[in-house]
Formats: C-alpha cells, sequence, structure tokens
C-alpha cells in the first residue's frame, strides 16, 4: 500500500506542475465580501480588468456582501484550491473577525493562505455640511451638548468603522451610538440628510457628497494623509492619538493552492497595481497602492491581528 501512494504521489506531481506552468486556462474569479458599487468592489474591477490584460484570460469581480466579510471570505475558504477563485478583502477577515464572532464558519488563519497585499486604505468622518464644526475639538464639544448619544455609521457590526467609533468615546468624550449599514454610501446620505449625525466613509464614497456640499469631512483615520484628499489632516495631526491603525486591502487563496500559482498570482497582481494607469485610479479611490511577497503579507498579518484583538477587546464589542 505504501509502494502505491508513492506511485500515485509520483503520477500525480508532474500533473501538479503542469498546472501550476500553464495556469490559467479558464476564467478567473474574484470574490469580494462588500456591496457592488463600494469602494473595495471598484478599485478591485480596475484591477481585475489589468490582471485580465496580463493573462490572458477574464478575471471576473464577484460581489458576496455580508455579515462584515464572513459570507465572502467563508466561499473562498470552502473552494477549491485550483487557482481559479481568489479573495480580495480588508483587514477586517483576519484582523477583527476572528475576536468580534464567539464562531466563524471557516478559519481565516488556515483556511485561506495570502497572496499579496493589494493598498493601504484611509477612512475619513464625514458630518452634515451645516454642522456647527470644523474639527475634532468643536465635533467633541458639540457632542457632549447633544443631551442624547451622537449616532454614527459604518458598513457594518464588527468593521473598521465600527470600532473607530468606539474609539470616539474613549478618547474624546461624550456619548455614541453606532447604525450599522450595508455600506458607507447609504450611510452618507442619512448624514447629508439629516437623519444621521455622523459617518466613517471611504474617500471615494464621500467626494461626491462633499463636492455637492452635502457633506463635510472632519479628520482622516491613518498614519497618513489620503493621497486622494491630502488637504484633509489625520487624527493625530489634530491631536488624537489612537487613530493610526493599518487599515489594508489584500489577496488571499484558499488553503491548498499550488504555491507556483499563488506566486504567479502575487506576481501578477504587483505588476498590476504598479502599472501608473492603476495606480492613479487607486489613489483617486481613497487606496495608496501597494504590493508585497505571500511572506511579507503574513508579517503584517502576524503583527496587526493582535492589536486589533486587543482593540476588541477592550471595547467590548462582540457578535453573536
Amino acid at each position: 500500500m505504501h509502494r502505491r501512494a508513492i506511485l500515485a504521489a509520483s503520477l500525480l506531481a508532474p500533473l501538479a506542475v503542469r498546472a501550476e506552468t500553464t495556469w490559467p486556462t479558464k476564467p478567473v474569479r474574484i470574490v469580494v465580501p462588500f456591496n457592488p458599487g463600494g469602494a473595495i468592489d471598484a478599485m478591485v474591477r480596475v484591477i481585475a480588468d489589468a490582471l485580465t490584460s496580463r493573462l490572458g484570460q477574464q478575471v471576473l469581480v464577484d460581489p458576496k456582501p455580508g455579515a462584515n466579510t464572513i459570507l465572502g471570505a467563508d466561499i473562498v475558504a470552502k473552494a477549491p484550491p485550483d487557482g481559479y477563485t481568489f479573495l480580495i478583502t480588508t483587514n477586517s477577515t483576519h484582523t477583527n473577525n476572528p475576536s468580534l464572532y464567539a464562531k466563524l464558519p471557516f478559519d481565516p488563519a488556515k483556511d485561506l493562505v495570502p497572496v499579496s497585499l493589494v493598498s493601504l486604505g484611509t477612512i475619513l468622518l464625514a458630518v452634515r455640511a451645516g454642522a456647527p464644526f470644523d474639527d475634532l475639538k468643536g465635533m467633541a464639544a458639540w457632542v457632549k451638548g447633544l443631551g442624547r448619544p451622537a449616532s454614527y455609521g459604518s458598513w457594518g457590526i464588527g468593521s473598521s468603522g465600527h470600532l473607530y467609533g468606539l474609539m470616539l468615546e474613549k478618547v474624546l468624550g461624550g456619548s455614541y451610538s453606532h447604525v450599522p449599514y450595508r455600506g458607507d454610501v447609504p450611510a452618507l446620505q442619512d448624514v447629508a440628510n439629516g437623519g444621521l449625525d455622523l459617518s466613517w466613509a471611504s474617500p471615494v464614497s464621500a467626494k461626491p457628497q462633499i463636492a455637492a456640499g452635502k457633506v463635510k469631512a472632519i479628520a482622516a483615520a491613518g498614519s497618513k494623509r489620503s493621497a486622494a484628499m491630502p488637504e484633509l489632516s489625520t487624527f493625530a495631526e489634530q491631536l488624537v492619538p489612537g487613530f493610526d491603525l493599518s487599515l489594508f486591502v489584500a489577496a488571499y487563496a484558499p488553503a491548498g493552492t499550488p504555491a507556483g500559482i499563488v506566486n504567479r498570482m502575487q506576481q501578477e497582481l504587483r505588476v498590476a497595481i504598479g502599472d501608473p494607469a492603476v495606480a492613479d485610479k487607486l489613489i483617486a479611490q481613497g487606496q495608496t497602492p501597494v504590493g508585497s511577497t505571500p511572506g511579507e503579507l503574513a508579517k503584517v498579518l502576524a503583527r496587526e491581528t493582535p492589536i486589533w484583538a486587543d482593540l476588541i477587546q477592550q471595547s467590548g464589542a462582540k457578535v453573536e
């Protein structure tokens, strides 16, 4: 029996090598666990177009929103590891959800393998254009005088926006109430209409509302100003520490995907993201393009996951 297993493995090995060297021979699917038309979906479509040209096969974007990226990520975690299904998602999938949820349908650390960092993102805090303040100091005073919790929107329970709202209360004082939405665009619409006090959003979602004079941005969460909105100062610049956690978008494959295919996809992503035409579009959408090896992405996850886990523990946030 042992001899048969060795023989079978020796016969299969050339097939695996051949599959890696000829990949892809059919369309490739990238699952995006966010709403179609949203910030992440829009940026992945730009990247997918570039990959289609490079790979010679159609690269399809498949939005699967829900449960703070869990629904889409679960599809990829359970997909055949043949190099035809990938995931591009935010750090929430790995750094937030394992601490927020008592039970997940998959293990992000075991069932998904890193491919590459894609971009570093910026989240901004937006308020109604007519709000009687223009900075964090003014907002903090306004919230404390409201006589009720200030409502703030994010793109879901357990999202980075949700956690940043919890941090607002901790570092600025006052009282805040989270309102989850299925994306930042509807939350911004409610801010503009006066039905919501504040909202976290990406620059690409907020800029049209800002240009229309319906909302205004107060500050950006991140260690650096957004290349898409360099005029907007960060929380740290406004003397509010603790808002410099890394927010990143990255690509993953199902565990067991051949290393040769993972490495090829990583290389193609790096070239696609580095194309000035692609990079300019990502920057316009509030993303800073980056590329990495699978190992470099693994190191980022190892560094950032305990930081977010500690923040979640301090906040007491839990999702059943």
